[in-house]
């Protein structure tokens, strides 16, 4: 059983470098083809200051911590004993090679289902640029295996 104690526990900001290359790479590994994504030429002829990270690049931010499965260990869950449940993003704003992101993040909800038999984590986080615009916030649901 997970501690429920635990639901609220807030973990230390991160800050991450928006580069012109996280996002390439970000872009051809998950077959992007559109090239704002790629020439910034492309980008400001759209109309964007710089080239555009795809909508789910923000899931790399949280792996460039020094740990980032701190929060596995906090509540005594191994690597292996959890799957990726659900991953949802809201946005309000784009987010550009050049921009200095800082997520925060939470443990919001612990619960259950099957009579226990499966447990739920939900994590919420928040990332804002350098100019303190909130780009986007996201819900991260993993399942206890």
């Amino acid at each position: 059983m997970i501690d429920r104690s635990l639901i609220g526990k807030t973990y230390p900001a991160f800050y991450s470098e928006v580069t012109k290359e996280k996002i390439e790479l970000f872009a051809k590994a998950t077959g992007q083809t559109n090239p704002i994504h790629f020439l910034i030429e492309s980008a400001k002829e759209e109309g964007h200051a710089s080239l555009l990270a795809p909508l789910t690049f923000l899931i790399t931010v949280s792996y460039e911590q020094e740990d980032p499965y701190k929060y596995l260990r906090d509540l005594n869950i191994e690597l292996g004993q959890f799957l990726h449940a659900n991953q949802e993003y809201t946005y309000f704003s784009p987010v550009y090679a050049g921009d200095r992101i800082k997520m925060e993040s939470k443990l919001s909800d612990i619960f259950e289902k099957r009579g226990g038999r499966l447990q739920f984590l939900v994590f919420q986080s928040t990332y804002t640029n350098q100019d303190k615009v909130i780009v986007a916030k996201s819900k991260t649901t993993l399942v206890i295996i």
